[in-house]
């Protein structure tokens, strides 16, 4: 998949008062398509990376990927699997994972035909406050829609991105000496069926909806995985370098 950068120069402020730098002089991102990565497997990844950024052992980085069906639980969560609304055996009988992780928020699901994007990046020096890592991610996220049509934006008190009452991306993230873990889940052409089976981040009354529910046609996976790796670049100001899937990875595809 080809990648392309932010152009050749970018507003940055993660350091108040830098203003415009050249991309050259900004931190390194690396990005990673992998696919069809099984949750468990995307877990192990992320831990290793974390504890490889922590070390200055790689740059900043940011994996794109899908998972097969699974509704994971944050440790945090005030109902937690009080709002998994299925029985344990309808899940096995659908194929659906459920697991507990170490993660803000409350139930969320994967699957296929979403966007999931867990980036591992270092917020150290300038960028070490919480509430606005979680709205930079969506400011990501509602930048990329913007690029196909969707206005998309916040519900104050909420985290994710909203189209009107209807959750569009969700966001659960985890910090460990300020180096990011978890991350987004943009619905893209998701099975919107499976979200019946939670009672998503415990909120009732309100939807889900997917990006090919609001546009129709959804454009391919490698545009869609360039535009949000472009504004994920601008928002954090990064300069993206291209990277492969890891090869454990990619055999998950098959």
């Amino acid at each position: 998949m080809s990648l392309s950068g932010p152009s050749n120069t970018v507003k940055d402020d993660s350091a108040r008062g830098f203003g415009v730098r050249s991309a050259t002089d900004l931190p390194t991102l690396e990005v990673r398509s992998l696919g069809l990565v099984p949750y468990g497997i995307a877990l192990e990844m992320q831990r290793e990376l974390v504890a490889a950024r922590q070390a200055g052992e790689i740059p900043d980085r940011l994996l794109l990927l899908e998972h097969p069906a699974v509704i994971t639980v944050g440790v945090r969560g005030p109902g937690r699997r009080n709002h998994v609304l299925a029985s344990p055996a309808e899940l096995r009988d659908r194929g659906i994972e459920i697991l507990d992780v170490r993660r803000g928020g409350d139930v969320t699901y994967h699957g296929p035909g979403q966007l999931v994007g867990y980036p591992v990046i270092d917020l150290k020096p300038h960028r070490c406050d919480v509430h606005r890592y979680v709205q930079d991610l969506e400011e990501v996220l509602i930048q990329t829609v913007a690029s196909f049509g969707v206005l998309a934006g916040r519900v104050a008190g909420l985290t994710g991105v909203w189209v009107g009452n209807d959750k569009l991306a969700a966001i659960g993230v985890r910090l460990s000496r300020w180096v990011t873990s978890h991350g987004f889940a943009l619905n893209v052409t998701t099975n919107l069926d499976h979200f019946r089976f939670i009672l998503p981040c415990g909120l009732e009354g309100r939807g889900v909806t997917s990006l090919g529910r609001l546009i129709g046609e959804v454009p391919p996976r490698p545009e869609l995985e360039a535009v949000v790796a472009d504004a994920f670049a601008q928002v954090f100001g990064r300069r993206i370098s291209e990277g492969s899937a890891e090869p454990h990875a990619a055999s998950s595809r098959e």
